[in-house]
C-alpha cells in the first residue's frame, strides 16, 4: 500500500510565491473604475502564476497531493464586485489543469468556514452556494471539475444539532448536482464528530474526509479504527483514493490549533492504523510549516521499519 502526503496552499520554500494575494472590499471601493479592474487583474494573475510555480515545485519534489488556495481570485464572490474572472485568465487556468493532469497530481479546494448549509438564515445558504459555485468554476476553467474535490464541514449546531442537520439535508440539495458530486465532508473539532459526519456522508453519497486531529479533539464515543471501513466505503465508485487530514496540537493550552510541524508521536498511531487497514490513501498535512512539514514527516516515516520512502511525498508500506 502507498500513502501520499500533501500540504495546503503555500510552498514556504519558494520565495514570494503566495497564491492568496487579496484585496479588501473597503480598499476596492476607494479605487476608480479602471484602477479596480487593473488591481483585480494584477492580483489574480499573480495568484495563478504562483499556483503554477508551486505545482512545478511539487512535481520536482515528488509531492502529488496539494490543496489550492481559495483566494486565487480576489472578491470573486462579493455581491458588489462579482466579476467575470475566467475569460481573462483562461490560458493560465488551462495551464494549471494541464500540469495537474499531465503529472497525475491530486488537487482540491477547501472553502472557508462560512460556507455553511446548517444556518437558519437563508442568506448564509445563498452565500454558501455562491462560494461553492466559485470554486467549481475555477475547477471547470482548469478542466479538473470531474476529478478535483471541494471539502467543507457540516457546519454549526445553532443550539439544536438535530434541527441543524435537518437544515443541512434540505439546503445541501439546493446546490447544483454536479457541484455536490465533487463535494466532500470533514469532521470538525468542536461540533460534528466523525460518526455524525459519516452519517451525513452516507445519506447524501458524499465522500468523508477524516481529520485525525479533529477526532482527537472531538472524538464522540467511537474509536476511529472502527470507523475506517465506513470511511473507505464512502470513496467507493469515485475513482479517487480516500483522503485524510493530519496535524498535531500547537500546545497543551492550544489543543485545537495546528502546530508548525506534525509531532511524530501524535501522528504515528493514526499512520499505523491505516497500515493495519491495508489500503492506500492520501493524507493532507495541515501544519503551519506547509510543504516543510509534509516533507519532514515523510522523511521521519521513511526511517521506520516497514516504511519505505518512494518519493518526496510518498511512503510504501
Amino acid at each position: 500500500m502507498i500513502l501520499r502526503f500533501g500540504y495546503v496552499s503555500t510552498a514556504l520554500s519558494l520565495w514570494e510565491a503566495s497564491p492568496s494575494r487579496t484585496l479588501t472590499y473597503t480598499n476596492w471601493k476607494k479605487l476608480d473604475q479602471d484602477s479596480r479592474k487593473e488591481k483585480l487583474y494584477q492580483l489574480t494573475e499573480q495568484n495563478l502564476k504562483s499556483t503554477i510555480r508551486i505545482l512545478h515545485y511539487n512535481i520536482a519534489h515528488g509531492i502529488d497531493v496539494y490543496r489550492m488556495s481559495s483566494s486565487i481570485v480576489p472578491l470573486a464572490t462579493h455581491p458588489e464586485v462579482a466579476w467575470e474572472f475566467v475569460t481573462p485568465f483562461n490560458k493560465l487556468f488551462k495551464e494549471i489543469g494541464a500540469l495537474v493532469q499531465g503529472h497525475k497530481l491530486r488537487v482540491s479546494f477547501h472553502p472557508n468556514q462560512f460556507t455553511l448549509f446548517t444556518s437558519p438564515q437563508e442568506h448564509v445558504t445563498a452565500n454558501a452556494i455562491t462560494d461553492m459555485t466559485y470554486h467549481y468554476q475555477m475547477l471547470e476553467a482548469m478542466g479538473l471539475h470531474k476529478d478535483a474535490s471541494m471539502n467543507i464541514h457540516v457546519g454549526g449546531a445553532y443550539g439544536n444539532k438535530e434541527e441543524a442537520l435537518n437544515r443541512f439535508n434540505q439546503n445541501f440539495i439546493k446546490l447544483d448536482e454536479q457541484i455536490r458530486g465533487q463535494t466532500t465532508l470533514e469532521n470538525d473539532d468542536k461540533t460534528y464528530t466523525a460518526e455524525e459526519t459519516l452519517q451525513v456522508c452516507e445519506k447524501h453519497g458524499v465522500p468523508c474526509v477524516f481529520d485525525y486531529h479533529h477526532h482527537w479533539a472531538n472524538p464522540g464515543d467511537e474509536n476511529f479504527e472502527e470507523l475506517l471501513p465506513r470511511i473507505f466505503a464512502t470513496w467507493e465508485g469515485t475513482g479517487r483514493l480516500p483522503k485524510f487530514h493530519l496535524s498535531s496540537p500547537k500546545s497543551e493550552k492550544l489543543k485545537r490549533a495546528h502546530a508548525d510541524y506534525v509531532a511524530f508521536d501524535f501522528a504515528f498511531p493514526f499512520i499505523k492504523a491505516l497500515k493495519d487497514y491495508g489500503q492506500s490513501a492520501d493524507i493532507m498535512i495541515e501544519a503551519k510549516a506547509k510543504d516543510k512539514a509534509a516533507l519532514a514527516l515523510v522523511e521521519e516515516l521513511g526511517k521506520q521499519r516497514g516504511y519505505k520512502r518512494i518519493n518526496g511525498g510518498a511512503i510504501e508500506i
